[in-house]
């Protein structure tokens, strides 16, 4: 498991030397996303591309 210090390093490694600091905040914004998604992911399920494909259709259709 990466600690919070490996991933800003692995993101300040992957970024531009010129980025801006709001570039970096916005960078960790989305990996903060990414993460949380992914924990909320595996506690609770993930619905599959094809079930919300059918889901999408069926409200769309109506």
């Amino acid at each position: 498991m990466n600690t919070a210090k490996d991933t800003v390093r692995a993101l300040l490694d992957r970024l531009p030397d010129d980025c801006s600091l709001e570039d970096v905040q916005y960078h960790l914004f989305v990996v903060e996303k990414i993460r949380r998604s992914e924990e909320r992911a595996r506690l609770e399920g993930a619905r599959s591309q094809e079930e919300v494909e059918r889901d999408f259709s069926e409200w769309t259709s109506r």
